[in-house]
């Protein structure tokens, strides 16, 4: 990556915090695919306990209360799934134990007067047993537990072919049916759960990683301002400590001393003005490649499209816009996807920035924002254009080839 600018420092630590509750929303989907998939699931599993007490000669209220039960057990177990996403991930799995207490207890009352009213150790085992999947164990203990609830599962289901007339083929194959999925419910639950896992740790390394990079970034410039300000100050301090001693005794010398802390002073100033001046003359490919870093460390999906004759664009003039854009994005964006150009059009350079929108934003109307983009290339006879759109938000600045020393950045 090339070395970012005190601008793109400043903009990544401004969205710093907002970074990882748009990350957070980017992943939204995938948790409640998640979540949408073991429901289906585990709901396919009432289906078929309710079919399976329907070939047989069950009383409607035994009927009444597999189905009904079966709901609540299905509802109590969304409640834990919400508990599992904000989970502690130092904490224990009973750390927050009045949020699972009173789904742990409707699992098991579910189980029991399932289990009575079908008379099967499976039915009556398996929705305690998926609750138990849903907390959030310490590393390793997950796997352990879902072994021994298989090998649970297992044994009940054949406790319950032992003690069940299956000579008919339709009503074995429900039975053989209803013990395949029982057992593989809980495997699935611990596999989904571990991607979750999985993709969640990913997104907060990768909004760790953009924290960090502007982190090391602020620190490379304090320690630059630092060891120049210092050798000045350090210099300054000591030629007035020498007039203030030759004051009394030899006033011109101590005259000559002032008028050398002053031309250190004026030294530490251009020193200072050099420094800056380094860190904005970063040539524009690598100004929109640390653009594409930034906007990728935020998980967004970042290309870009880039002149090979870039080098011959105002840089003094489009290096901040292409800063201040990016952090638009960064801020204001859908956070899905962005793409950056720079282009020669005719005798003048066109960039474009363009995003997705944010539903749940409204636009900027600080002065630094779009209207001091517009100001700052207006002032060197350039234009620039916003469009906004139901998904699209795009901006197009055009400045002319070249630009006089004199004019403002």
């Amino acid at each position: 990556m090339s070395s970012m600018s005190p601008a793109e420092s400043e903009g990544l630590s401004a969205t710093a915090t907002a970074g990882p509750h748009r990350i957070a929303r980017s992943i939204s989907a995938t948790w409640w695919y998640t979540v949408s998939a073991l429901m289906v699931f585990q709901f396919m599993v009432v289906l078929i306990w309710f079919g399976v007490q329907s070939s047989t000669d069950a009383t409607p209220a035994a009927l009444a209360i597999v189905g009904v039960g079966g709901l609540l057990w299905c509802a109590s177990c969304v409640a834990l799934l919400l508990q599992y996403r904000h989970r502690d991930d130092t904490a224990g799995a009973v750390a927050g134990w009045r949020g699972i207490i009173v789904p742990l207890a409707v699992s098991a009352a579910v189980g029991v007067g399932a289990g009575l009213a079908s008379g099967l150790w499976i039915i009556g085992a398996l929705p305690l047993v998926q609750a138990l999947m849903l907390l959030n164990w310490p590393r390793g203990v997950r796997l352990r537990l879902v072994i021994v609830a298989m090998a649970l599962m297992t044994g009940a289901m054949f406790v319950d072919l032992r003690m069940t007339d299956t000579a008919d083929e339709a009503t074995a194959r429900n039975w053989w049916m209803l013990g395949f999925f029982s057992i593989l419910l809980p495997a699935m639950t611990v596999t989904s759960l571990w991607w979750w896992d999985v993709l969640a740790t990913l997104d907060r390394a990768r909004a760790a990683e953009s924290r960090l990079g502007a982190t090391q970034e602020r620190l490379r410039v304090a320690t630059d301002v630092h060891d120049l300000q210092g050798h000045h100050l350090q210099v300054i301090a000591l030629q007035l400590e020498l007039s203030e001693r030759l004051l009394e005794k030899d006033p011109d010398a101590a005259l000559d001393q002032i008028r050398l802390a002053r031309a250190s002073v004026a030294e530490a100033r251009q020193g200072t003005r050099d420094l800056a001046m380094r860190f904005r003359g970063v040539p524009l490919r690598d100004e929109i490649a640390n653009a594409v870093d930034l906007l990728r460390a935020a998980g967004t999906t970042a290309d870009a499209e880039v002149d090979p004759d870039s080098d011959h664009a105002p840089a003094s003039v489009l290096g901040p816009i292409i800063r201040e854009t990016t952090t638009n994005a960064l801020r204001h964006g859908g956070g899905k996807w962005a793409h950056l150009s720079l282009t020669r059009d005719g005798p003048r350079w066109r960039y474009e920035i363009a995003n997705d929108s944010a539903s749940d934003t409204t636009p900027s109307s600080d002065g630094s924002g779009l209207e001091g983009i517009s100001r700052r290339v207006a002032e060197v006879g350039g234009s620039a254009q916003v469009h906004r759109g139901k998904h699209e938000f795009s901006i197009v600045v055009l400045v002319p080839g070249e630009t006089t020393a004199g004019e403002k950045r």
